[in-house]
């Protein structure tokens, strides 16, 4: 696509993009890591939320660990988190922006690793289906973020090729999967992640949150590419 053009597709993240869940998985991964025995700072863990389950114990408790444990941990997240998913709420402006590209023509999917299940509970929360093409979830990648493979089903799934869409995420594990792509990768710093972290990354541009890049949606790389 040329520079300028408007892309033909949006990609969301979901998790701290759209609805507000990071310092949820934070606290609730935490609570789940302490009942194994590690004691693990939640700033450790915050900067790790992104990354699937397998990459994030990896990523914080590092190769030599006892892996019999791991399927202990996740699962002590999972039923944690779970209990908040009916208090889960949408960012500032996430579903009016989801609309916004969908009533501009351009197609859209959430690209999530979430669990079917816990996607579904997302997709009430966002309460903006009718503007959603398609989504993934965890059980339609091999590898989870940073690797790409859900960004690379999503667009499989629109039919379209890296150059013609925008990711919009808020972590560095969403810009480093994108940037693996060469796909243009909007940040969010909504999840609790700095500008200057996203934009180190790679992010082509960062805003404060679905709202703050809604209301300037005709100046964004949503509306022309760079």
């Amino acid at each position: 696509m040329t520079s300028g053009a408007a892309p033909v597709g949006v990609l969301f993240d979901v998790d701290g993009t759209l609805v507000d869940t990071t310092y949820l998985h934070t606290v609730t991964w935490w609570e789940a890591l302490r009942e194994t025995g590690h004691d693990v700072p939640m700033a450790s863990i915050h900067r790790s939320i992104g990354m699937g389950s397998d990459k994030l114990l990896e990523h914080l408790l590092g190769s030599e660990r006892d892996r019999d444990v791991d399927k202990k941990i996740s699962d002590g997240h999972k039923e944690r988190y779970r209990t908040w998913w009916p208090q889960l709420r949408p960012l500032p402006g996430a579903a009016a922006l989801v609309r916004a590209c969908g009533q501009r023509g351009q197609r859209v999917a959430l690209a999530s690793s979430a669990s079917a299940e816990e996607l579904a509970a997302l997709r009430r929360a966002l309460d903006a289906d009718d503007a959603i093409d398609t989504a993934t979830s965890a059980g339609d990648a091999g590898e989870s973020k940073p690797e790409p493979d859900i960004v690379e089903v999503a667009l499989r799934r629109l039919d379209l090729a890296p150059d013609q869409v925008v990711f919009v995420g808020d972590s560095v594990w969403d810009v480093a999967a994108c940037v693996r792509l060469d796909v243009a990768c909007v940040g969010l710093t909504s999840g609790g992640t700095s500008r200057g972290e996203l934009a180190g990354a790679g992010a082509i541009a960062v805003y404060d949150d679905a709202a703050d890049l809604l209301s300037n949606l005709d100046a964004s790389p949503l509306t022309a590419l760079p």
